[in-house]
């Protein structure tokens, strides 16, 4: 993957370096990776990595279009290389994990605002939060054990 990426990443006029061949390497492995889990991440490839060096390749890599931030509302910035397609998210409640969602409609913005107030829109962000389905099993095979506690509370009353 590194020959791949290091074409990119002089395709957009940045210099091949080991610190930012090694976030690519975490971001391909790891979609929707927060910064710490991408320093941890480097880090296994280049120990010496700093976590400033990683925010900075990760301000690099975004400001270029080879990386794309998205900051779901009570959570770390999460990182992921799904570029270009203007693709949405789904974020789960209890567990935060997140899966992409492809646009509802036709190309970018697939979102039309009622009013643009002026604004030409090029780009639509949408979060949809809810509950995962191992978290809804989870929650599900809770409730069952409550209620099993209760109906044994129940009959040794």
């Amino acid at each position: 993957m590194e020959t791949t990426w290091a074409h990119q990443l002089r395709e957009a006029g940045l210099r091949v370096t080991r610190p930012r061949l090694s976030v690519l390497d975490v971001l391909a492995a790891r979609p929707h990776a927060d910064a710490e889990t991408i320093v941890t991440g480097a880090r296994a490839q280049h120990p010496t990595l700093s976590p400033q060096t990683v925010y900075g390749v990760l301000e690099a890599l975004v400001s270029v279009g080879l990386a794309r931030r998205i900051e779901p509302a009570g959570a770390p910035a999460l990182f992921e290389l799904r570029v270009g397609d203007n693709h949405h998210h789904l974020v789960c409640r209890s567990c935060g994990a997140v899966a992409d969602v492809d646009c509802a409609v036709g190309a970018a913005p697939c979102l039309t605002p009622s009013d643009a107030a002026g604004f030409v829109v090029d780009e639509a962000e949408v979060v949809f939060w809810g509950s995962c389905g191992a978290c809804q099993a989870k929650a599900a095979a809770q409730s069952v054990q409550f209620e099993e506690h209760e109906i044994r509370e129940g009959a040794s009353a």
